[in-house]
């Protein structure tokens, strides 16, 4: 089979005419580095009359120069490419999809006598046909023919441009080629997510600032706009409708704020315009990258994800109060898929106030963060976008699936039941012996288990101290005799003080036992009674403080603990904390009893 290049197409592409998939070799490929970024990949290309080597790969193409499939010699057919006007007036031909059509090691050299591509000097083709003349490859078969697709090409085809924008029209660029090296440039893209308006106050000044999310058909981009640009712009976007953008600032994007798979990120400034684009119906809606949830135990702690699920269950709305004292509502979600597996995803505030998850629908989420906290969860971000019941192929997919047989299934848990009580699937279940033998709690970071624990043993001895008074402090206080108690983290003195109990317990199993803590709420989980209460008999009936105690042994518990070893004194032990106590669901605790007889019967 003969493939042809198409003569012609360097001079077309370097003028930015739209030339329809070129057959073109690779004549020499140079890595640069992207310094903080990643590497880019410089091109000189052929088409049998003129070389050029201002192309310059794009980086999500970056594993074919670093796997050698784009190699010197190589024949390819250029899909999609798009060409750039750098500040300086020098032209790029960004590539953003291309097809080796024949190996480096497949073809004997370069192919014909091209010369550089100078602009303005070109060298004619010699044929007088409307299209551009081709210089034919033999192959090593020696047969006649043409690589298909690479038999039409459209000069001079007319390109889609953005009206009225400053300066007149400009040529649409995908999201892809964009990179900081440009000065002119237009995209149309849909809107996917819009953030609220956040404001700052340092000691640099104070702000404001929104961000949102781009995508078209060649990728997705975030876009920051800041004090000025809040005012100008907030109001005339809106979500899932299609605008021209142009004229916006580019840098490396910072992936500790965005999840996008774009290697930059823009700024709006003083220039930028926005403007609304009618003809919207072929810019796609959204990119996900859904990952089947049976899948998600084989991703790293703290990957960014995409995940699609039926809502089996919802709990309610709660309130916590986050490290620098601010209250935050939650809301955990349990999902199932297609693997008849279920994870629970965790929503934050005012999305969590206003989901509603009645009638079971269908839940997407587009860059979750995956955790390892009690087997495997999701929690979404701030940069999160949440589709309920979504236009999406998938959706359509797993909702036949769940109304004609996924409804009957109860789904395997990947995620520790919090409401706790023996069920859970697939959660870090050990046994005492286990945590011995398989030394949790020596490495660097601290291991969580759930065991199921009975009581043996209490010691009532310093189960509590006088603590601070305040709400938010839990520090313990020095007596200073007078009938005033001193906490020296607030620096005060109160007339009162609160109990607070620290308990120390033996916890026994079928084949072990094992010294817990268990602080405040675990131990007035185990008491079965408030610290105040606890306090006050200690101080006044000591028979009765003693039944309290006598009364907790021997109940049985589902625990959920955390396991460090720590030195003291130059001395090494392991310490057990309890984060949770619960009853035993004995219903739910048979049901994973019988799962594990049913795995050892297949072993």
């Amino acid at each position: 089979m003969d493939v042809v290049l198409t003569e012609g197409a360097i001079e077309a592409l370097t003028k930015g005419q739209d030339v329809s998939s070129p057959v073109l070799q690779l004549v020499n490929i140079r890595k640069i580095d992207g310094g903080n970024g990643p590497a880019r990949f410089r091109l000189m290309m052929s088409d049998g009359l003129h070389t050029m080597s201002s192309f310059m790969l794009s980086t999500q193409l970056n594993p074919m120069a670093e796997q050698n499939q784009l190699a010197p010699n190589c024949v390819c057919l250029l899909k999609k490419s798009v060409t750039n006007v750098l500040k300086d007036g020098r032209r790029v031909v960004v590539v953003l999809d291309v097809e080796i059509i024949k190996m480096a090691e497949e073809v004997d050299g370069k192919i014909g006598e091209p010369t550089p591509y100078v602009e303005g000097q070109a060298k004619a083709p010699q044929s007088a046909v409307p299209t551009p003349p081709v210089r034919p490859l033999q192959s090593q078969n020696g047969t006649d023919g043409m690589n298909k697709g690479s038999n039409k090409s459209a000069f001079g085809k007319k390109p889609l441009v953005a009206p009225n924008t400053p300066g007149g029209t400009s040529k649409i660029a995908p999201i892809a080629s964009l990179n900081p090296y440009q000065s002119k440039w237009t995209i149309r893209a849909r809107v996917t997510n819009k953030s609220g308006v956040r404001t700052w106050s340092n000691s640099r000044g104070e702000g404001k600032l929104f961000s949102m999310d781009l995508v078209d058909e060649s990728g997705e981009i975030r876009v920051t706009g800041f004090n000025q640009e809040v005012d100008k712009f907030y109001t005339l976007v809106e979500q899932g409708k299609v605008y021209y953008i142009s004229k916006g600032s580019l840098k490396m994007a910072n992936k500790q704020y965005s999840t996008l798979k774009n290697d930059y990120e823009m700024t709006l400034n003083g220039d930028s315009s926005v403007i609304p684009c009618e003809d919207s119906h072929d810019v796609p809606t959204l990119q996900c990258n859904f990952v089947p949830i049976g899948d998600l135990e084989a991703h790293d702690k703290d990957a960014i994800v995409d995940v699609i699920g039926v809502v089996k269950t919802v709990e309610d709305v709660t309130r916590i109060t986050t490290k620098n004292s601010r209250e935050v509502s939650k809301r955990n979600v349990h999902l199932m898929d297609m693997s008849a597996r279920v994870i629970t995803l965790t929503m934050w505030g005012a999305e969590a106030e206003t989901f509603d998850g009645s009638g079971q629908p269908i839940l997407a989420i587009k860059g979750a963060r995956l955790s390892d906290f009690g087997g495997r969860s999701l929690s979404t971000l701030f940069s999160s976008v949440v589709m309920v019941n979504p236009d999406l192929p998938e959706a359509y997919k797993l909702r036949g699936w769940y109304d004609k047989e996924g409804h009957t299934m109860d789904g395997q848990s990947m995620t520790e039941l919090r409401g706790g009580g023996g069920g859970g699937g697939n959660t870090n279940w050990k046994t005492l012996a286990d945590v011995k033998n398989e030394h949790l709690g020596h490495g660097e970071k601290a291991d969580y288990f759930s065991c199921i624990g009975t009581v043996v043993h209490l010691r009532k001895e310093n189960c509590l101290y006088q603590a601070c008074a305040s709400k938010d402090c839990n520090k313990k206080v020095v007596d200073q005799q007078n009938g005033m108690y001193r906490c020296e983290k607030c620096d005060k003195e109160f007339p009162e003080f609160k109990y607070r109990l620290m308990l120390s317990a033996n916890i026994a199993d079928f084949g072990d036992n094992q010294w817990v803590t268990c602080f405040q709420d675990t131990a007035e989980a185990i008491l079965g009674q408030n610290a105040a209460y606890v306090g006050q008999l200690k101080d006044s009936n000591e028979a009765a403080f003693d039944e309290i105690f006598q009364q907790a042994n021997f109940n049985t518990f589902v625990l959920r603990n955390r396991v460090k070893l720590e030195t003291y004194n130059d001395e090494s032990r392991i310490k057990v904390t309890v984060m949770d106590a619960k009853p035993v669901d004995h219903k739910e605790y048979s049901k994973r009893l019988i799962m594990n007889i049913r795995k050892l019967a297949v072993q």
